[in-house]
């Protein structure tokens, strides 16, 4: 293989969510699984800067990275699959292409020039997508074209991937994933949407070299060969991506098509061995043959769009592999819960997640909830928001703060046991500005948490403005609660634990985004372990 850097990029056709994250992140294994080192990224042609600022309604669950970017979900989808961190350069959007050419558009940079879509916007997305392939850590970057060919707002991605090809030449090639649909009425699979997306691709000067083609049902040899001839593509490189039972099957269906062979004969490499896909085949028999089963419930306010809380199901996946078990999720929708029907609705599960989340809206129905769960000694996770509704929960009930809040929902609560960070009081920008990133976080010994992590100090990622007020550290504390993982630089409170519970622990992080197939997240693999036990 030569030195350079190999660029692959994956662009959608005929409609949106056809699963690009995923075809790019299983190519991605399949690589990785052949001893090659791979990076991803997303190119998102919306105008936000980042999706840091989206209602997850719109847009899904915002994750975060290392390095404090508000990203795509597909980046979680790229961490789990290839157990690598993404970071700021895996994602970029049309927002921070145009912000980063204006910005040097008024320091006087372009000499003058009018500044223009082609060269200065496409140089911009070029040089972009080929920052990951200068830093000289990967042989393979996969690049993901959100939208689909035809978009307005994708032209500039396309036209940058068109320059890219002529001048990386042996070293770039593109994947396009296109939709086959079955018509009910006539019994067949139909090849013209594709054809119609190839040929759009065709008029902004792209070739597609391989087609991977969505499908409910199996393409035979002659859709294949009259896709090839009708597409300009060999017979090889038409791949089918059929329906699968989870996501984590794609890799499998990607090697069984041959799909990582094809690129690599694309760009010249000689294939030689198969790739080592044991460790995934083991977490794939383990999830599809589980010997126990157990309910845990989702309590959050965006259970409607279940894309809102995709990192917390993917962790519960990996975790219940771990205790050989199907984590069977119950969604609760937290403005549902009241004091009287609390009871009713939690009494048959086995442990209780109360999601992250920003705003007053279901408050009340999570702290209902975390109550109950409390004092019926049902295990309990809270994560970020609802590790404040515990907190806030514990001062009502235990110390008896009748008035206790959050100053985000009531800022006249004359007990705010959770308050604003002292470093956002003076910020009147929303984007990019809350508490982004890993941050350390120091481990009491003797705690639970000391024992699940088994390490005195940790890094998690966060993403909130709001914390555990500590003028309140000693009333908590004499009350019962351990404060059981301190940031050591802000003193700040990241965890806590009530030590006679089954498992009842709060975290001011965001646990999920760190789990991976490989990886598990140790905090979910001891809540789903508690939860069975109980």
């Amino acid at each position: 293989m030569s030195t350079n850097t190999k660029y692959i990029f994956v662009t959608g056709g005929v409609t949106s969510s056809l699963g690009k994250g995923i075809v790019s992140a299983s190519l991605a294994k399949l690589l990785q699984s052949r001893g090659y080192t791979v990076t991803i990224q997303k190119l998102d042609p919306y105008i936000n800067v980042d999706p840091g600022t989206l209602n997850p309604y719109e847009h899904g669950e915002c994750y975060v990275t290392d390095d404090g970017a508000e990203t795509d979900l597909d980046l979680g989808h790229y961490e789990r699959f290839l157990n690598v961190p993404t970071s700021q350069a895996n994602n970029i959007t049309t927002g921070r292409i145009y912000q980063s050419v204006i910005e040097k558009e008024r320091k006087g940079e372009f000499l003058g020039k009018t500044v223009q879509v082609i060269p200065h916007i496409t140089d911009e997305i070029k040089n972009r997508i080929k920052l990951l392939g200068k830093t000289g850590q990967f042989q393979f970057v996969i690049t993901e074209i959100g939208g689909t060919v035809g978009d307005i707002e994708s032209l500039p991605y396309i036209e940058a991937v068109r320059q890219l090809k002529w001048e990386l030449e042996h070293d770039c090639t593109v994947i396009h994933l296109t939709l086959v649909p079955f018509l009910s009425t006539t019994g067949e699979l139909k090849t013209k949407p594709t054809q119609h997306s190839v040929k759009l691709l065709l008029e902004y000067g792209v070739q597609p070299d391989v087609l991977v083609c969505r499908t409910e049902y199996p393409i035979n040899k002659d859709i294949r060969k009259k896709l090839a001839l009708f597409c300009n593509v060999a017979a090889e490189a038409v791949i089918e991506a059929i329906d699968a039972s989870t996501i984590y099957e794609v890799p499998l269906l990607m090697e069984k098509e041959k799909l990582d062979v094809i690129v690599l004969k694309k760009l010249g490499i000689t294939v030689t061995d198969e790739p080592k896909l044991d460790n995934w085949k083991t977490f794939l028999n383990r999830f599809h043959n589980p010997h126990k089963e157990v309910r845990i419930g989702l309590i959050g306010k965006y259970v409607e769009l279940k894309d809102s809380y995709k990192s917390i199901t993917e962790a519960f996946i990996h975790a219940g592999s771990v205790n050989d078990a199907k984590v069977v999720v119950e969604w609760i929708h937290s403005e549902s819960l009241t004091e009287e029907n609390v009871s009713e609705r939690l009494k048959d599960l086995k442990g209780v997640l109360v999601a992250p989340g920003f705003g007053n809206r279901g408050i009340e129905g999570k702290i209902a909830a975390i109550k109950f769960v409390r004092e019926h000694n049902i295990p309990f996770l809270g994560i970020c928001l609802g590790m404040q509704c515990a907190v806030i929960e514990f001062a009502r009930n235990v110390l008896g703060l009748k008035d206790a809040h959050s100053r985000e929902m009531n800022p006249a609560t004359s007990s705010p046991v959770i308050d604003l960070l002292e470093n956002q009081k003076s910020i009147s920008h929303m984007g990019g500005t809350m508490r982004l990133g890993a941050y350390g976080c120091e481990l009491e010994e003797g705690t639970l948490v000391r024992e699940i992590y088994n390490l005195p100090l940790i890094f998690e990622r966060h993403r909130h403005r709001y914390e555990f007020n500590n003028d309140y550290k000693r009333q908590f504390t004499e009350a019962g609660m351990v404060l059981s993982g301190i940031n050591p630089d802000a003193g700040l409170v990241e965890i806590f634990e009530l030590p006679h519970h089954p498992f009842f622990v709060g975290v001011q992080f965001h646990p999920e985004y760190k789990s991976t197939v490989e990886n598990p997240h140790p905090l979910f693999v001891s809540f789903i372990k508690a939860a069975l036990d109980k």
